[in-house]
């Protein structure tokens, strides 16, 4: 049975925008490492977070990419979800905010979310943006 939600896409629908969203934001890469590793146990939350996640939310025409980057890496560095930053911190990036303004997220964050939030959320993208310069051919660091 497929499912019509308050835009008029099925359920099906709605997982094929969240899909596209999801490659074009964590990289395809990324995504189909996530999608290699799926087990009977994950599947269904595969299928919901690329629906409800990225074929709701991120497919939303009310923020930009670089907002919802904005808004990921504050919540994210509040709550401790130190295994996603790395993963939103690239995403920022491939979203158009420089390694500048998301330094000027994660000091923000410092002010409500805490000094040693924000230490966590600085080691990570150091370790993040260090590995993008190594990858980058022709750069040194």
């Amino acid at each position: 049975m497929t499912r019509e939600g308050t835009d008029g896409l099925s359920d099906a629908e709605r997982y094929e925008q969240g899909m596209a969203v999801r490659r074009t934001v964590l990289s395809d890469a990324h995504v189909d490492r996530a999608t290699a590793a799926t087990t009977p146990l994950t599947a269904d939350w595969q299928n919901f977070i690329t629906r409800v996640a990225w074929g709701d939310v991120w497919s939303r025409p009310g923020l930009d990419r670089r907002s919802r980057s904005i808004a990921v890496l504050s919540s994210l560095i509040a709550h401790g979800h130190q295994e996603e930053l790395a993963m939103h911190l690239r995403a920022a990036l491939r979203n158009g905010l420089t390694v500048e303004e998301i330094g000027e997220v994660i000091l923000q964050s410092a002010i409500y979310s805490g000094v040693p939030a924000a230490n966590t959320a600085f080691r990570i993208a150091s370790s993040v943006f260090g590995e993008q310069a190594a990858d980058a051919p022709g750069e040194t660091a």
